[in-house]
């Protein structure tokens, strides 16, 4: 088996005030030392994060964010900061140096993008943005970025009901989503569970076969729905077998194709499973998510967010298309070798 990514339980944070911003700066210098980064990699970390924080108590509109260890590196941790504020018309002057905002730290984009090992900016005037930045210690590996979640609970909940695994090997991606039914711990233990058993037999099998077991395991659960999705970068294909309400989509810049799922429950009563075959056009991103995102979003209004970091584009479909009457997960993978 290759490389995993697991959902984690994503706590979003809303940074509107400035109480929020030395809470913020403190959990990200804690998961920096537990990823074993030194004093000055520690003091980067914490510099970055409370500039973008400051940034959004100034100038967002439901500004929040997560920090999280980086799913694809072990020796890294994530940062990704989302509002709805007035964006930006010229993201590359906004990266110079010597630009900053009135009222933050001062050190402006151009300095947080400085100090972050990695980062990516989608900005749209009138629509707000997403940064997304990772920190690794000095001389770690660079992560791949070719695929990332997020998820979110419904309204105040602590945990989620919908889980995802992500397994990377040379150039094949395989995904699993899990939306358990309703929401809470009986939701989340459901998720999990799928999470487990897509873990324990995805190794050479079919999306199909895959999906098969999942449904025969779910069944002392409350059961939900699920996909399950292998993704060929080389060959340019995926591999898709859905049962309830998991939206999957081939996404490019003119438009987006969606996937076919199959009516029913995982673990209770579902239609033959099926098996359905895709061509996946070049620089395309295949996402993921749960029906706690709206299915009306549209890709064309969102120029250049396809060439963004999966993490980026999983974050501004949440945004945007999300509900705070579900549980809600987005996964985006880039197929491209």
């Amino acid at each position: 088996m290759g490389s995993v990514i697991r959902s984690q339980n994503d706590t979003w944070i809303r940074t509107e005030d400035a109480s929020a911003i030395g809470s913020l700066r403190r959990s990200a210098v804690e998961l920096a030392e537990l990823r074993g980064f030194g004093e000055e990699d520690a003091g980067r970390v914490a510099v970055a994060v409370s500039e973008a924080a400051s940034n959004l108590v100034k100038h967002a509109v439901e500004g929040v964010m997560l920090i999280r260890l980086h799913p694809e590196l072990d020796s890294a941790i994530e940062v990704i900061a989302i509002d709805r504020g007035p964006g930006m018309h010229d993201v590359s002057r906004a990266l110079r140096d010597g630009y900053s905002t009135a009222g933050t730290l001062g050190i402006g984009l151009g300095g947080i993008a400085r100090m972050a090992s990695g980062y990516e900016v989608h900005s749209l005037p009138g629509r707000g943005t997403v940064l997304g930045m990772y920190f690794i210690a000095q001389d770690a590996p660079r992560p791949a970025s070719r695929a990332s979640g997020v998820t979110r609970p419904i309204g105040e909940e602590i945990v989620c009901g919908d889980a995802f695994a992500i397994i990377e090997n040379g150039a094949t991606t395989t995904v699993m989503l899990c939306d358990g039914l309703g929401h809470g711990t009986a939701a989340a233990h459901a998720s999990r569970e799928a999470v487990r058993l897509f873990l324990e037999h995805s190794d050479g099998r079919s999306p199909v076969t895959v999906l098969q077991r999942i449904h025969d395991g779910l069944g002392q659960t409350r059961g939900g729905a699920v996909a399950v999705a292998r993704i060929d970068g080389s060959a340019g294909t995926v591999s898709f077998a859905g049962v309830g309400n998991v939206s999957a989509w081939i996404v490019h810049q003119e438009g987006r194709q969606g996937m076919i799922s199959v009516p029913g429950i995982a673990g209770y009563q579902s239609r033959t499973l099926r098996q359905y075959e895709y061509t996946v056009p070049p620089h395309s991103v295949v996402v993921f998510h749960s029906d706690g995102l709206s299915e009306r979003w549209d890709i064309t209004s969102y120029p250049g967010l396809v060439t963004r970091a999966p993490s980026v584009v999983a974050a501004t479909l949440l945004r945007d298309a999300g509900t705070r009457r579900d549980d809600a997960s987005v996964i985006a993978v880039r197929p491209d070798p």
